[in-house]
């Protein structure tokens, strides 16, 4: 897409918004809630309309094309979409009648760990198994693209590495995945290519390791919120950048040594802060979306 455009009435959702999609990888668009990542999806999969700009999906154009392209993609909602007493079943079944070339519902139920809930009504399902059956009704057509809008919303830990495993192996058979997602956890474990959004633009895109590569360290700790860095930052080494990236979440980045360390927690120790959850690691792609948030919050 390029110079993607929507607004809502005089509220901009998205803002010039231009990005791509590798074939047969798994793109992960991330950002805070409210940023124009859904928008932007639903832009895609032909359920809104642009303002301006241009939209391709396979070659085509979600709006004009329509008829062609529906059978080529899967959509995965957030919400709604399945009834509260739909059967599991029974509702693929249903929706294999709208292709030429469906999956067999019975072995994608069983393929998805749904096999023993197959005629249970949808409500009486777990978080875990309706985002599930959702994903089922993506795949009944054996779509080339499927898109993905918070897959693992309200999943407990455990479904949602289940979730991501099966992502995984849609990525395997050749499936084009375009999800959004405002976890870093999430884009860092499953995403080939990561597209960074805010207010409606693109701020950052690449694979992982091109996004956050390089050899910096990262310390961080938590404490009292604002605390006065003017001190620290006077005694850790030069090229070191030290920051409160969130209230009461404190960052030291640069090369973090063991005397860094010792400087840190001795600064602490002098201004009466006990530094909780202390730890020392790569930069992550957290740390890459707060800076470049900050950065954009500064501009605006």
């Amino acid at each position: 897409m390029v110079d993607l455009r929507v607004s809502y009435g005089s509220v901009r959702a998205v803002a010039g918004l231009t990005m791509t999609a590798p074939v047969g990888a798994i793109t992960a668009v991330v950002g805070r809630n409210g940023q124009g990542k859904t928008t932007t999806i639903e832009v895609c999969e032909g359920l809104r309309r642009a303002d301006a700009g241009s939209v391709r999906v396979l070659g085509l154009d979600p709006q004009s094309d329509a008829d062609r392209l529906r059978p080529r993609v899967g959509v995965m909602l957030q919400d709604g979409g399945i009834g509260a007493m739909a059967r599991p079943l029974e509702y693929l079944r249903t929706l294999a009648g709208f292709y030429a070339d469906p999956r067999d519902p019975v072995e994608l139920l069983d393929w998805l760990g749904l096999a023993d809930r197959a005629r249970s009504p949808f409500r009486r399902l777990s978080g875990g198994e309706q985002q599930r059956v959702k994903l089922a009704a993506a795949l009944i057509g054996r779509p080339e693209v499927v898109f993905l809008d918070e897959p693992s919303t309200g999943l407990d830990p455990a479904a949602r590495r289940g979730m991501w495993e099966l992502l995984g192996a849609l990525r395997r058979d050749g499936v084009s995945v375009l999800l959004t997602t405002h976890q870093m956890a999430e884009a860092e474990t499953l995403a080939d290519h990561i597209v960074v959004v805010e207010a409606g633009q693109v701020i950052a895109a690449g694979s992982l390791a091109e996004l956050v590569g390089g050899n910096e360290d990262i310390l961080t700790f938590n404490g009292p919120m604002h605390l006065d860095l003017r001190t620290l930052i006077g005694v850790v080494p030069p090229e070191t950048v030290v920051a409160e990236p969130s209230p009461g979440r404190y960052r030291v980045a640069g090369q973090v040594t063991p005397q860094t360390i010792a400087t840190v927690t001795a600064w602490c120790a002098q201004h009466g802060v006990t530094p909780r959850d202390l730890h020392v690691g790569r930069r992550s792609l957290e740390d890459l979306f707060l800076d470049l948030a900050d950065d954009e919050d500064q501009v605006r």
